[in-house]
C-alpha cells in the first residue's frame, strides 16, 4: 500500500510541475579528497559498503533508469528503502581514510522522507580515528525532513599524523516507510560555516583517586541549541558542566570526571552537535597516575630488646615516580596509636620500644599532586627481644604423692619476673630404673595453672624434681627436690619370654618376672582352659582351672590334657596393691596319629587273583583330630631294592600310579577315601581297575611282588598325623588265576594270538624302515599295518577291561569309583576306530639306560597275559627309544625323510581324546580329575574349588607346573587365588592379549600402580622389554593379610596362536630366565599358559623338561616326555608343527652348546 502511496504522490508531483527535492546550490569552494557528487557511481569516488552491517545502500541515478517510482527525487545519490527492512537493521557507508594538515569542512545533503510524514529512520554520523573502536555517533537525525535537501556540515579538528574515517549510517524505524538519501559530499579546504572548529585538545594527568577536568575551546559563540558532551573512545557520552564564552570567536566548555582510576584512563573528545551540523576535536589522554606504596615490606637488620633497626626496601614500587617524600609508620599490633617519622636515609633505627612486644612498620612514599602520597607498603610485623627472667619461682613444694604422679605446686608467675610474654616453666626429673640406668626428662607445664602434675612415672622409684623458668634471653633454675613414688600393680609378664612346649598330653608354659615389677612380687597366678579342639567329641565345657606359685616360680607343666585341644593360658603376678594385667598365650597340643586296630590272623586277607587281592578294611580310632582320609598303598617288593627302615613307616607323600612310572617310586596310592565310604568294615580289592577320588587302581602284575598298607590320616593346618597297617602281602604266580567262560576262552586266546603276531611283524617292520630308510610305498604299507594293528587292540583292551568289570565290593554303585577303561572312553570304541589309544602301552627305557632306570620302570608294567606262550608285545619304549645328543642331527634326518613322514607317524600315533576322568569339569579340553588343581573352597560355595589347570610333572620332579588356560574376567580371582596358595614365583605368558581380532586372554596385571581382583591387590613394580619377552616384577598382596608375595612374568612375545616361533633361540632365552628365577626364589610351581593352555603352555613344558635331561644325562625323549604331558592335561603339544618344534629347539641348543661338557 505505501508503494502505491509513493507512485501516487510521484505522479502528482509530476502532474503539477513542481520539480521534488530541489538540491542546494553548488559549493563555491575547491573540493578535495572524498568528495563525492555519485553522478559517475558510489565505487568511483573510493567510497565502500560495511562488510559488517545488515545491508547495503543503494546508489541511483534516475535519469538512467526512469521508471523509477516518482516518490524518490531526481538525480544521483545514495539512498535506503527502508520499507525493505526489518526494524533496528542499519546500512553503512565509509568514506576513504583521511589525513588531512589543516582546517577544513565536510558537508552533505540529507533526506529523510515517508508517505505520512512520519520518521522513515535515524541518519547517523561517525567518525572513527587511526582505525580504533567505533564510538558512538557525533551528529544524528531522525524526524523528518519535508521533501527538499538539507545541508549539514562536519568541522573534524583531527590533523595528521593522525587520521579518521566518515561513516554515514542508516538505522530503520518502527514505521518501515519512505527513504534515507545521502548526496553531494564535499571535502572543503576551509572553515565550516555553521559548526564550530575545536582548538586542539590537551591531555589531562591527575592521581588516581583525584578529579580530572577537560576544558574544550572552540571557535564562534555557544549557542542554546548547541549540543555539547565529552566522549570516550569506548562510546560512553560525558555531559558538560560548565560552558563559557571567551570572547565573541571563542567558548569554552568544561567536563569533569569524579575521583578517577585507572579503569577510567582512555582517550576523550569533545563533541558539539546542532540541527546544522557537529563539530569533534582530536582525541587527548586521561592519564591516571598510581600513587607509589613499595612491593615489599622493610627488611629488619637489627633488633633488641628495646629497639628495632629496619631497612626502608623502597627501590621497587607499585604506581608511578618520582618520589618526593619518605616516612615510616608503625604501631603496637595490639595497640591503636600510630607514629610517623619522615626519613631521609635507606636505614632507619626505632627507640624507645618495649621488650618482647609485636611491632606494624611500614614505608609510606609520595609522588607530586594532589593525593600523590600512596597506601602504606606491606607491613613488617616483628617483636623485640625478651630480657632475662628475673628470678626463679619461690614456695616450690609437693602437694601429693602417687604410684605414676608427683603434683607440685608454686607462686603464679608475672611478667614483671619473667620479663618476657613468650617463657617456659619446665618441671626436669630423673630416676633410676630397675636396671640400673638412669632415666630423665623435662616437662612443660602450663604457667598459669596452681597445681603442675608430673606423671607417667615409675612406682616405688626415688624421683628428683627440679623447675626451670626459661625465655629465650636466659633462664632460672630451683633447687632439686627427692620424692619416692607408691607402689602399684606389677605390669603384664613379658610376652617374649612366655614359652610353651606342647606334648601330645601335657604343656610346658615358662615365663620370667614381669618388666614392671612396680613394688615386690608377692605370688603369681597361673589359669587355663580349653577354647577348641580339632575333634568334635571332646567336650570343653569345663570351669578355668587356676593354679598360685610363688613369687620365685618361672615355669610350670600343665598335665592330663587332650591331644588336639587349644589351651587358653594365662599369667599375671601381684604386689601389695593387687594383681596386675594378664598375658595370654593360646597353644595347641599335639594331635595323636590315628589308632588301627591289630587284625586277628588270616583276617585281613580275603582273597586273590592273578592281578588282584582283596583285603578287609576296618575303620580307625582319631585321637586330637577327626580321621580326613583312608589311604591303600601298594608297596613293589624287589629283592634288590632296600628295605623300608622299618614297619611302622608310612608313606606320608601321596604318589598316583602315573608319577610312580615316571619317577620310579617304590609305591603308589591305589585308592584314597573318604572317612564317610568306611564307617564299618568293609571288603577292597586292590587292582580293580577303578579311580578313587583321583587315584587309579590299575590291576597288579601277576609276576611282582606286593605289600598292602592301610594308613589312616589325621591332618589339621599345622601338622599331619598318619598311621599305617600292613594288610596282607601278594606274590607272584605263574599263571593268572582268570577263569573265563570256557565258550569265549578260545576265542579271545585266539584274539590275543592273532594281536601279538600283528605286532611283532610291526615291529620288524619298523626296525626295516629305520635302516634301509624306505620312502613313500613302504610308509604306506606300514601306516596300514598300523590300523589293523589299533583295530585288534581295541578288542584286547575290551577284553582285560570287561575281566575286571566286576571285581570291586567295596563301590559297586559308587559313582566317583570310575573304571580306568570307562575313564578313557575305550569302551565307547568301535573295534574298527583307528584312534584307538596307546596309552595304556608300557614304555621301556633304552638300552643305554638299563640299570636304574630299568628298575623305576617296572611299576609301569601292566598284567601280561599268557597266550600260547607269548607275551603282549605292546611297549612304546621300544617303538621310541631316547636318543643321544650326538645322534640327534642323523635321528632327525631320517624322520625327515618321505615329506617328514618319522614325524608325522610319530605324532599321530598320540592318543587324541580322553585319558583319564574329568568329572568335576565336565567339558573338552578341561583339566582330568586326577591332576587338576583344587583350591582352597570358598564358605557356603562348594564349587569354588575348581580351576582350568593341571599340575605338570618336570624333570626328576613332581608337580613342577601348573598348566592353565588365560586368565577371563571371570576367572580372574581365581586365577590369582590359585598363585597365592600355592606361592607360585613365576608366571609364563605365551599368547598376547588380542590375536587376529580376537581376545584371548584378559589383562590380569596393572600396566601401571596396582588393580584389585576380589581380595587379592597386584602391583607393578618394575617393566623390562628384553629382546624376546618382557619381564614384568609384580607384588601379590591379600586383603587384610600383612604377608606380600613377589612374583616373576615373563611374558613371550613370539609365538602365534596358529605355527610355530621363526627360531628356537628365544624359547632357549625364556627357558633360562624362568630356571634363573626359580633357583632365586624357590622351588615352587611355575605357572604356565596361553589362550587355552594347551598347545603352546604343553610344547614350553616338554622343552622345558626336555631340555633338563639333555643338561643331567645327554638324552633327549620327545615322545615320552609328550606322552607323558597328556596323561596329565588334554591336548599338550597340539600340532604337528609344535611336536616338529620341540626337536628343532634341542638342536639349536645344542648348536650353541657344541658339546655335552658345556650343557651343564
Amino acid at each position: 500500500m505505501d508503494t502505491l502511496f509513493s507512485a501516487t504522490l510521484g505522479l502528482l508531483f509530476l502532474c503539477s510541475g513542481v520539480v521534488y527535492g530541489q538540491l542546494p546550490t553548488a559549493h563555491l569552494g575547491r573540493a578535495e579528497k572524498g568528495s563525492c557528487t555519485f553522478d559517475e557511481g558510489f565505487s568511483q569516488c573510493d567510497y565502500q559498503q560495511d562488510p559488517y552491517d545488515d545491508f547495503d545502500w543503494t546508489h541511483i541515478n534516475t535519469q538512467e533508469v526512469p521508471y523509477v517510482s516518482p516518490d524518490l527525487p531526481q538525480g544521483s545519490y545514495m539512498f535506503v528503502d527502508v520499507s525493505q527492512y526489518d526494524s533496528g537493521e542499519r546500512a553503512r557507508f565509509q568514506l576513504p581514510v583521511m589525513k588531512e594538515n589543516d582546517t577544513h569542512c565536510i558537508d552533505f545533503n540529507y533526506l529523510l522522507s515517508s508517505p505520512d510524514g512520519s520518521s522513515p529512520g535515524t541518519l547517523n554520523v561517525l567518525v572513527k580515528v587511526n582505525k580504533g573502536p567505533l564510538a558512538n555517533p557525533i551528529w544524528n537525525v531522525t524526524t523528518y525532513t519535508g521533501k527538499e535537501w538539507l545541508k549539514a556540515e562536519l568541522a573534524v579538528s583531527t590533523f595528521w599524523p593522525n587520521e579518521y574515517q566518515v561513516i554515514f549510517e542508516a538505522v530503520v524505524s518502527d514505521s518501515k516507510a519512505g527513504f534515507i538519501a545521502i548526496d553531494d559530499i564535499q571535502v572543503l579546504s576551509y572553515p565550516c560555516d555553521k559548526s564550530p572548529h575545536f582548538l586542539r585538545l590537551g591531555d589531562v594527568e591527575v592521581n588516581a583517586g583525584q578529579n580530572a577536568t577537560f576544558q574544550c575551546i572552540a571557535t564562534g559563540r555557544d549557542t542554546s541549541n548547541n549540543k555539547l558532551w565529552l566522549q570516550r573512545r569506548n562510546g560512553e557520552d560525558i555531559p558538560v558542566a560548565q560552558t563559557k564564552n571567551i570572547n565573541h570567536r571563542r567558548f569554552a566548555a568544561s567536563f569533569h570526571l569524579k575521583e578517577v582510576t585507572n579503569q577510567d584512563q582512555d582517550l576523550y573528545r569533545c563533541v558539539t552537535q546542532s540541527e546544522r551540523g557537529s563539530g569533534v576535536s582530536n582525541f587527548a589522554g586521561l592519564i591516571v597516575r598510581e600513587p607509589p606504596h613499595p612491593i615489599a615490606p622493610p627488611q629488619l637488620l637489627g633488633v633488641g630488646p628495646t629497639y628495632l633497626l629496619i631497612q626502608l626496601n623502597a627501590n621497587s614500587i607499585f604506581g608511578d615516580g618520582p618520589i618526593i617524600l619518605k616516612e615510616v609508620e608503625y604501631r603496637m599490633t595490639s595497640g591503636s596509636w600510630i607514629e610517623t617519622h619522615a626519613v631521609n636515609s635507606p636505614n632507619y633505627k626505632l627507640w624507645h620500644l618495649d621488650p618482647d612486644t609485636e611491632y606494624e612498620i611500614r614505608v609510606l612514599l609520595t609522588r607530586p599532586g594532589e593525593g600523590g602520597t600512596g597506601k602504606a607498603g606491606p607491613p613488617l610485623i616483628t617483636r623485640t627481644k625478651c630480657a632475662e627472667p628475673m628470678r626463679t619461682p619461690k614456695r616450690l613444694k609437693i602437694a601429693e604423692t602417687r604410684s605414676r604422679l608427683i603434683a607440685v605446686d608454686w607462686e603464679s608467675l608475672g611478667y614483671n619476673i619473667t620479663r618476657c610474654h613468650t617463657f617456659n616453666v619446665t618441671i626436669c626429673y630423673h630416676y633410676m630404673t630397675a636396671s640400673n640406668r638412669s632415666k630423665a626428662d623435662c616437662l612443660d607445664m602450663d604457667p598459669k595453672a596452681p597445681r603442675h602434675l608430673v606423671g607417667n612415672l615409675p612406682p616405688y622409684t626415688n624421683v628428683s624434681l627440679k623447675m626451670i623458668l626459661t625465655n629465650p634471653e636466659g633462664r632460672k633454675e630451683s633447687d632439686e627436690t627427692i620424692i619416692q613414688t607408691d607402689e602399684d600393680v606389677p605390669g603384664p609378664v613379658p610376652s617374649p619370654s612366655l614359652r610353651a612346649t606342647p606334648s601330645e598330653e601335657t604343656i610346658s608354659l615358662y615365663w620370667k618376672e614381669p618388666a614392671e615389677p612396680n613394688g615386690v612380687i608377692t605370688q603369681y597366678e597361673i589359669s587355663y582352659i580349653g577354647v577348641r579342639s580339632f575333634d568334635p567329641s571332646v567336650s570343653l565345657q569345663r570351669p578355668v582351672l587356676t593354679v598360685s606359685l610363688p613369687s620365685n616360680a618361672t615355669h610350670y607343666t600343665f598335665s592330663q590334657l587332650h591331644p588336639g585341644v587349644t589351651y587358653q593360658l594365662s599369667i599375671r603376678a601381684s604386689t601389695s596393691k593387687g594383681f596386675g594385667s594378664a598375658a595370654t598365650l593360646n597353644v595347641t597340643t599335639n594331635i595323636s596319629a590315628p589308632t588301627i586296630d591289630e587284625y586277628d590272623v588270616s583276617e585281613a586277607f580275603l582273597n586273590d587273583t592273578a592281578t588282584t587281592i582283596t583285603v578287609l578294611l576296618k575303620p580307625a580310632q582319631a585321637k586330637g583330630a577327626p580321621i580326613s582320609a583312608y589311604q591303600i598303598v601298594v608297596e613293589e617288593v624287589n629283592p634288590q631294592r632296600a628295605r623300608r627302615q622299618a614297619s611302622s613307616d608310612c608313606y606320608e607323600v601321596p604318589v598316583s600310579y602315573h608319577s610312580a612310572s615316571s619317577g620310579g617310586s617304590p609305591y603308589y596310592y591305589a585308592a584314597q577315601l573318604s572317612p564317610s565310604n568306611l564307617p564299618e568294615p568293609l571288603p577292597f580289592t586292590v587292582g580293580d581297575n577303578k579311580t578313587y577320588q583321583g587315584f587309579w587302581n590299575p590291576p597288579l602284575a601277576p609276576r611282582k611282588n606286593y605289600n598292602i598298607y592301610l594308613q589312616a590320616v589325621s591332618s589339621t593346618e599345622r601338622e599331619t598325623k598318619t598311621q599305617c597297617l600292613r594288610l596282607a602281602a601278594k606274590r607272584a604266580t605263574e599263571e593268572p588265576e582268570v577263569i573265563p567262560d570256557p565258550a569265549k576262552q578260545t576265542d579271545r586266546v585266539v584274539k590275543i594270538a592273532g594281536i601279538s603276531a600283528g605286532v611283532l611283524v610291526f615291529i620288524l617292520l619298523v626296525l626295516v624302515a629305520i635302516l634301509l630308510v624306505k620312502k613313500r610305498k613302504l610308509a604306506k604299507k606300514r601306516k596300514d599295518v598300523i590300523g589293523t594293528t589299533r583295530q585288534e587292540m581295541t578288542h584286547m583292551v575290551n577284553a582285560m577291561d570287561r575281566s575286571y568289570a566286576d571285581q570291586s565290593t567295596l563301590h559297586g554303585e559308587d559313582p566317583m569309583a570310575v573304571t580306568f577303561m570307562d575313564s578313557h572312553n575305550y569302551n565307547n570304541r568301535l573295534p574298527n576306530d583307528p584312534l584307538v589309544p596307546t596309552a595304556v602301552l608300557v614304555p621301556i627305557t633304552d638300552e643305554n639306560h638299563s640299570g636304574s632306570a630299568a628298575e623305576n620302570s617296572r611299576l609301569l608294567d601292566v598284567p601280561r597275559y599268557h597266550c600260547e606262550g607269548t607275551e603282549s608285545p605292546y611297549q612304546t619304549g621300544q617303538l621310541h627309544p631316547a636318543i643321544r645328543v650326538a645322534d640327534l642331527l642323523q635321528h632327525i634326518n631320517l624322520m625327515k625323510t618321505s615329506d617328514s613322514y618319522g614325524f608325522k607317524e610319530e605324532y599321530e600315533s598320540f592318543f587324541e581324546g580322553q585319558s583319564a576322568s574329568w568329572d568335576v569339569a565336565k567339558k573338552d579340553q578341561n583339566p582330568y580329575d586326577h591332576s587338576r588343581v583344587i583350591l582352597q573352597p570358598i564358605e557356603d560355595d562348594p564349587s569354588s574349588d575348581y580351576i582350568n589347570a593341571n599340575y605338570i610333572d618336570g624333570y626328576r620332579k613332581q608337580n613342577a607346573y601348573i598348566a592353565t588356560q588365560g586368565p577371563l574376567p571371570e576367572t580372574l580371582s581365581d586365577f590369582w587365588r590359585m598363585v597365592w596358595e600355592w606361592r607360585c614365583h613365576s608366571i609364563v605368558m605365551l599368547t598376547e592379549l588380542k590375536e587376529r581380532e580376537q581376545e584371548k586372554c584378559f589383562q590380569y596385571w596393572p600396566s601401571e600402580g596396582s588393580m584389585t581382583f576380589g581380595d587379592y591387590t597386584v602391583e607393578l613394580t618394575g617393566d623390562t622389554r628384553c629382546e624376546t619377552f618382557t619381564r614384568r616384577d609384580l607384588v601379590l598382596t591379600k586383603k587384610l593379610e600383612k604377608q606380600s608375595q613377589h612374583v616373576r612374568h615373563i611374558h613371550f612375545h613370539g609365538w602365534p596362536e596358529i605355527g610355530i616361533p621363526a627360531e628356537g633361540r628365544g624359547m632357549i632365552d625364556i627357558i633360562a630366565a624362568v630356571q634363573r628365577h626359580q633357583q632365586q626364589s624357590g622351588n615352587r610351581p611355575i605357572v604356565v599358559h596361553c589362550s587355552a593352555g594347551a598347545g603352546r603352555t604343553g610344547t614350553f613344558v616338554a622343552l622345558s623338561n626336555i631340555l633338563e635331561r639333555v643338561k643331567a644325562e645327554g638324552l633327549l625323549d620327545v615322545f615320552q616326555t609328550v606322552k607323558s604331558l597328556r596323561m596329565q592335561r588334554p591336548h599338550m603339544v597340539q600340532t604337528m608343527e609344535q611336536y616338529d618344534f620341540c626337536y628343532r629347539v634341542v638342536q639349536d641348543f645344542i648348536d650353541i652348546f657344541s658339546d655335552y661338557a658345556n650343557f651343564k
